[in-house]
């Protein structure tokens, strides 16, 4: 065996601990998302990734000139 990389364990050094238990929903089943929720929310999930968050305004007073 003559490979140049070294064999890697890709096992993790800790195991994953169990999902929560507020993971798992208890009581009626979820209602399914109408066709018209589904595209507005494409819509704005696509505009979230398009465009940067607005910033707030920041003034060039400083704390003092602004409470005159």
């Amino acid at each position: 065996m003559s490979s140049t990389q070294p064999d890697v364990d890709n096992a993790l050094a800790y195991p994953e601990p169990p999902a929560s238990p507020l993971w798992h929903r208890s009581g009626p089943p979820v209602r399914p998302l109408t066709p018209e929720q589904q595209r507005r929310n494409r819509e704005l999930l696509v505009l979230a990734q398009r465009s940067p968050r607005p910033r707030s305004p920041c003034s060039t007073k400083t704390l003092a000139e602004a409470n005159r």
